[in-house]
Parts: structure tokens; sequence; C-alpha cells
């Protein structure tokens, strides 16, 4: 199985560039985050003519999530149970081979000072709530996608610069420890280091020519998954295509 998490930043002008990821690594599953557009309005004819099904989460302008499959998904579920948001941010499935995936776009916190990092850490309280009753249902499990989240010193560029920082502070980290404790791998953090394992660059300060990223797109599995799991790339091409999205796609193989 392989399996794609990108942050597209906008589909409609990133579709050209999935096309190629299709073609050229032939995931089985991709996930997307920021799709930026309503589900009325959403490419499902053009993701069908490349010969993906696809379930979306979309809303006007900002957020929205979807999953591409070879074949069709069953059980959708949108957003988070009992959590009352009108953000498009979550999106779970389950593929015909019994493998639940769960994409997720997680606020990004603005700053500390802030309500949206209140309601990051609000948010990622009941995210962690619904992955771990999944964990109990589904013994094949992938949570994965944009956290916003760098859950370690080595996945800024510059540590001290990022210390209690939003994406960096420790209550962030603790949710993202949470999520592990629940019975799921980094499977990222265990194949990839140092400046290799970044997925993001701001487009500014020529920031990705001089390496200076974070690691914030994860792809966290199952123990069953996690046995099974052969390679981990970051498909760093794609953030080198003319109007790339800032974040790289990352691709998890299992046998």
């Amino acid at each position: 199985m392989r399996i794609v998490t990108w942050n597209v930043n906008s589909l409609k002008v990133r579709l050209p560039h999935l096309e190629v990821l299709l073609s050229e690594h032939a995931p089985d599953f991709v996930c997307l985050q920021e799709t930026k557009t309503e589900d009325k309005n959403f490419l499902r004819e053009d993701i069908e003519n490349l010969g993906y099904s696809v379930v979306y989460h979309g809303q006007k302008t900002y957020n929205g999530v979807a999953i591409l499959s070879r074949e069709k998904m069953i059980d959708v579920q949108v957003g988070i149970p009992d959590l009352q948001d009108d953000q498009a941010r979550v999106i779970a499935a389950t593929s015909a081979e019994g493998s639940r995936i769960i994409n997720a776009y997680v606020p990004n916190g603005d700053s500390i000072a802030s309500g949206k990092y209140q309601y990051k850490i609000n948010w990622l309280r009941a995210f962690v709530d619904f992955v771990r009753a999944e964990v109990k249902r589904h013994n094949k499990l992938v949570v994965l996608g944009d956290f916003n989240i760098a859950p370690k010193d080595q996945d800024v560029y510059d540590a001290d610069a990022f210390r209690d920082k939003v994406l960096c502070t420790q209550q962030e980290r603790d949710f993202y420890q949470e999520l592990l404790n629940c019975g799921l791998h980094d499977s990222l953090d265990e194949f990839l280091d140092g400046p290799e394992r970044f997925t993001w660059w701001d487009y500014r300060m020529n920031a990705f020519r001089r390496k200076l990223g974070l690691r914030i797109d994860h792809i966290l599995l199952s123990n069953t998954l996690y046995e099974q799991c052969v390679s981990v790339e970051i498909l760093k091409s794609f953030r080198k295509m003319e109007r790339p999205s800032d974040h790289a796609p990352v691709m998890a193989t299992t046998h």
C-alpha cells in the first residue's frame, strides 16, 4: 500500500501537480488538505478521470480535506463527532480491504496570545479523543495530514527561534504524544533525520533552497501497518515545481 498526505494549498491551482503525483508514484490513497473549495465546486470529475474515487469535505476559500482512493471507500465520517465546528478539517473513511484512514488539517493556532491558539487546543483535545476511539475499532489505522505541530526540536530549522512558539509549544507537542500513546507510530520519524525530514518551507527567504523548513506533515500508523511499513519518502521535487504548494507530499509504503 502506498499512501500520501499532501497539503496542496488549493486543489484548483495544484491539480496539474496532483496529476503528476498520481502518474509517477501510483499511490493507492492520497489525502489532501487545504483544498480550499466548497463541496459543490469540488473537482470530482477531474479526479475520477484520473482513475481515482474521492470523498471530500470542504468550504469556500479556506481549509478543506479529501481522500483519493483506487477503489470506493465506505463508512465516511466528516468532522469530529461531538465537536461543534464549522471548519472543514477532518474526513475519515474505510478502504475496501479494511484500512481506516483519518485525514486531518489541524488548526495553525496563529500565536499563543490569540483566540485561535485556544481554538487549536480545544480542537486537538477533541481530535485525540476521536482517534483514541478509532484505534479501538480498527486494527489497520492511518492518521495523517498537516498537523501544524513540529513534535521535536529537530523538526525545525532553528529550535531556539521556535521555542515556545506556536507549532512548537509543549502543550501542542503533548497532544501529539497523546496521539502516539493511543497506539500509533510516527512513521517518518523512524526513517528520516535532520533537514531531510522537513515537509514545509516558507515561500519567503528562499527557505526551500536554504533548507529552512519544518516537519509538520505526518503519517501515523497503527501497530499492524507500522510493522508492514518499508519506507517513508518526502517528495521534494513537487516543491521545486512552478507555482508549488509550500508543502511537499509525504508517502509511506507498506508491504
